[in-house]
């Protein structure tokens, strides 16, 4: 997929729950985040014929929540999502390590080759991050004001998930196994 139509597929739910919040409040931000999530899914769908397991759970995930906010008038359901969604995913990585299944390998394996002991690495950098971010988001909702945590949502967990992975990157590099395909071939004698 291009990158402009994947980045709009990916941030444009989030980008609709800021402006939806900032010009109607929580509620309509809620409602147009999961209009904008049905719709994202769908332009992925119809681009790619297939929709990546991890945006299909987010977008059941922000449906429930979602749906439970608008119905109850209760913005704790859109924030305790954020909390909830990352304990998962920090569970099912760490739990799947425990196990001997690095999840993330299925994430992200089609694009980086590593060997298994720096899958289980990122795994554990990853399960703890998500956990980490469960917390401040805990900590976050419930000492500022909604605007506040929204703006917390859409950029700082933005922002610290990509400084996370910019951070992992040096070491991914440093683990990476080159294809025996994209080698130069050795210079003949």
């Amino acid at each position: 997929m291009k990158p402009l139509p994947k980045f709009l597929i990916e941030m444009g739910p989030l980008l609709a729950f800021f402006i939806g919040n900032w010009k109607g409040g929580v509620f309509w931000g809620t409602g147009i985040f999961m209009v904008a999530t049905a719709v994202a899914l769908a332009a992925s769908w119809i681009m790619t014929r297939k929709i990546a397991k991890v945006p299909l759970f987010s977008a059941i995930f922000v449906g429930i929540f979602g749906g439970l906010t608008i119905w109850m008038h209760d913005d704790t359901f859109i924030k305790v999502k954020v909390t909830l969604i990352n304990v998962f995913f920090g569970a099912l990585l760490l739990g799947g390590l425990y196990y001997g299944k690095l999840f993330i390998r299925y994430v992200v394996g089609e694009a980086v080759n590593l060997p298994t002991a720096a899958w289980r690495v990122l795994t554990l950098r990853w399960g703890i991050f998500f956990l980490v971010v469960a917390l401040l988001n805990e900590l976050i909702w419930r000492n500022v004001s909604t605007d506040m945590w929204v703006n917390f949502k859409v950029f700082g967990l933005l922002g610290l998930t990509l400084a996370f992975a910019l951070a992992n990157a040096p070491y991914m590099a440093k683990h990476m196994i080159e294809d025996e395909a994209s080698k130069p071939d050795a210079p003949s004698a």
